[in-house]
């Protein structure tokens, strides 16, 4: 089962969330049929947004994070909200790029070098908090390193995984360690070193180690506190007819006569999860 956990190490001086995603990244491959370089982009997306929606504290709250690079796979957008059910979607599921010269996915290349990372926290104050970053190299956990230091002014180091094989997703999963005000340099100089020397965090899970055992490597802190572990992420669209109807009266009477006397019906499907919505000419007519 899929998994958030979170830990402090040092004394409450490094802050640790791990996350195994499997499932969840399995049912976004089947609902939107990934190719398997989107799988591991996709995935790694779904990973850290589901990691920064555990942070939510508002019934309500949600996240919104938009990858809008220049490679073949478009733009990739991710909603969480902090009950930790997450949705997304690519533009081009079916994208395929060269493996990269070590025979790994090449997320980089389908993501591109080249873009920004847009992140919209609605947590229930008068105005949404956006905040914006470059990308680095596509990979993801860089481009996210890079967000939380130039955005959010927090030194923090991310980790992501999706490992892919010919029966989809086999293992799925990340951190971020996030160091305190108080942490000190010895502190933080013993998590680079270990962060430097950590396997890949699909190949911890997929050697069946568990999260705390996964913390408490990559901190060297055999101590490590357990502050949650209860956390279940579900891949899970919150689209209904009644969201559907209120798009197409968003679009105005104009539009909406025009698509009554050019189709006399309407189908609209959504995004994250594919579901159709389909309208007659009756029902348009009422909308009017």
């Amino acid at each position: 089962m899929d998994r958030i956990e979170k830990y402090l190490a040092y004394n409450g001086k490094i802050n640790i969330v791990c996350a195994s995603t499997k499932e969840l990244v399995e049912k976004a491959r089947k609902t939107h049929d990934l190719s398997p370089v989107a799988t591991a982009a996709l995935g790694r997306l779904l990973t850290i947004s589901t990691i920064m929606g555990a942070n939510l504290k508002g019934e309500n709250d949600t996240i919104s994070i938009q990858v809008k690079g220049n490679g073949p796979i478009g733009n990739m957008v991710v909603v969480v909200d902090s009950k930790t059910r997450i949705r997304g979607y690519v533009d081009y599921p079916q994208v395929d790029v060269p493996l990269r010269e070590d025979g790994k996915l090449n997320v980089g290349g389908a993501v591109g070098n080249d873009g920004f990372v847009y992140v919209i926290k609605d947590i229930g104050l008068k105005d949404s908090y956006v905040g914006m970053s470059k990308i680095i190299t596509g990979e993801i956990a860089e481009d996210f390193t890079n967000y939380f230091y130039s955005s959010e002014q927090k030194n923090t180091a991310v980790a992501l995984g999706v490992l892919v094989d010919k029966n989809g997703v086999k293992e799925s999963g990340g951190y971020i360690v996030t160091a305190m005000p108080d942490a000190s340099e010895d502190e933080i100089f013993i998590i680079e070193e270990r962060l430097k020397e950590a396997k890949p965090i699909s190949k911890m899970l997929d050697e069946n180690m568990s999260l705390l055992e996964i913390a408490k490597d990559i901190t060297g802190d055999p101590n490590i506190q357990v502050i949650k572990s209860d956390l279940i992420p579900k891949y899970e669209c919150n689209c209904s007819r009644d969201k559907m109807i209120k798009a197409l009266i968003s679009i105005g009477k104009e539009k909406l006569n025009e698509i009554i006397e050019e189709d006399k019906r309407a189908e609209i499907v959504c995004h994250f999860c594919n579901k159709k919505y389909e309208f007659s000419e009756e029902e348009l007519r009422k909308l009017l």
